[in-house]
């Protein structure tokens, strides 16, 4: 398939609900250089799609780690259902494609310079583009640290902390309380915690079934909080005094300390439980390197153009993925995959001397809460008339009926899969 790069533009909205496109062969001149700042799956996917409209383009990602481990599908190494090693992801099909990806840490972003700078050198560029993930405020619950995470951990970064949980609930005692501490809103992934909890139970239920899991939220509601509960109730028992998943919501079981020596949590009003696995997931911002650059407001995240997704703090940086403030769009992995191709589609037009074209955004998000039992929600966004909002599309998308039959609920266990299988190869192939 060959596609030069105007159609390419005005095709965004299409690439980003169907996540596939060929590679066209295109040559439009000399020098164009784009540094993509993390190598996760909004980066990966800008790098991809940058080079594939416009092979000229010399792109090159600087990401610290030689393997990138998906967050999604990663609740399954806890309950044994994947390893490890199904969720690990390399960089060798980004390579083939003439992507440079250094494996070094970003130190710091020279935006008047336009240089990104690491410890073994630096990177000029025309257009830089900063997918950083996510910064876990330990110091927002007290007692709570990165050296603690090693005794109580977050797991929400995949990869050596799902190893420590899940050696953690395989080493437990049967009759033992599994801790999760639930973050404030807004967070990476807001169904993660509860299709953690539903992994974790389904866990429970086979190998250890006088343990149960213990929800403690900020948060009055969640993310697909109905369908997450039925499930709940039919697989788990839910509401019963014998339910292998407890969910006390805040604002009294917001967790405001921890006590890594006693495996223990004290909430906001003031009790103190205790756990044989804990579980905490700290409130989160913009990476780390996306703070140190400006490139985040008060709030802890990064203000951009709807449009472009280029940041309203620093000229010529595009900020996407989980660090992004995109109005109505979540916190989730094909959100990131979505707006990075929006966002390819932009500087491919911007470094040609072309208006970027209006865009369009998709979701889709799947949470598997027992064998053969999943559920997904999904949406497609457009761009308000004023540029100022991303807002879901009537009557687009849609949510796993509360009625499903078993076969329906299975089926979506198997969609989720080839879902990730597909987005994965969309990503790094």
């Amino acid at each position: 398939m060959t596609m030069n790069r105007r159609d390419f533009v005005k095709a965004t909205g299409a690439i980003a609900a169907i996540g596939a496109l060929g590679a066209p062969g295109i040559a439009l001149g000399q020098g164009k250089k784009v540094v993509v700042v993390g190598g996760g799956t909004g980066g990966a996917t800008a790098a991809k799609y940058i080079k594939m409209a416009d092979e000229s383009i010399d792109v090159t990602i600087i990401e610290p780690n030689e393997d990138y481990y998906t967050c999604y599908l990663s609740n399954e190494v806890l309950s044994g259902e994947r390893t490890l090693d199904q969720i690990k992801q390399g960089y060798d099909g980004l390579k083939a494609r003439g992507i440079k990806v250094v494996h070094e840490a970003a130190t710091g972003i020279d935006a008047d310079n336009k240089v990104v700078k690491t410890d073994g050198g630096e990177y000029p560029y025309e257009r830089c583009v900063v997918s950083p993930g996510i910064s876990l405020l330990y110091d927002k619950i007290e007692g709570y640290s990165e050296e603690v995470a090693q005794k109580m951990p977050h797991a929400w970064k995949a990869g050596e902390q799902t190893k420590i949980l899940r050696s953690q609930l395989t080493a437990m005692d049967d009759g033992g309380v599994v801790v999760i501490v639930a973050p404030p809103n807004p967070f990476r992934c807001p169904p993660g915690p509860y299709e953690r909890a539903s992994q974790i139970a389904m866990y429970l239920k086979e190998a250890k079934p006088k343990s149960k899991v213990l929800i403690l939220d900020s948060k009055q509601a969640f993310s697909k909080q109905g369908l997450f509960t039925q499930g709940w109730e039919r697989l788990y028992g839910f509401g019963t005094e014998d339910s292998l998943i407890e969910w006390q919501p805040g604002p009294d079981a917001t967790v405001v300390g921890v006590d890594p020596d006693n495996l223990s949590v004290e909430t906001d009003f003031g009790d103190e439980v205790k756990g044989a696995v804990v579980n905490v997931i700290p409130p989160q911002s913009a990476g780390k390197i996306a703070l140190d650059s400006g490139l985040a407001d008060d709030s802890g995240w990064c203000p951009v153009n709807k449009k472009t997704f280029e940041s309203t703090q620093v000229a010529g940086v595009h900020v996407i993925g989980d660090a992004a403030i995109a109005t109505k769009m979540p916190k989730s992995a094909y959100a990131a995959n979505s707006q990075a191709k929006v966002t390819a589609a932009a500087i491919v037009a911007l470094l040609n001397d072309e208006e970027p074209g209006v865009p369009a955004y998709v979701n889709t998000c799947y949470s598997i809460i027992g064998k053969d039992y999943g559920i997904s929600v999904a949406a497609v966004y457009r761009l308000s008339e004023d540029g100022a909002e991303i807002a879901g599309v009537e009557g687009a998308g849609g949510l796993t009926p509360s009625d499903a039959e078993d076969f329906a609920l299975a089926r979506e266990v198997e969609y989720a899969y080839s879902w990730y299988d597909n987005i994965v190869h969309d990503i790094f192939g």
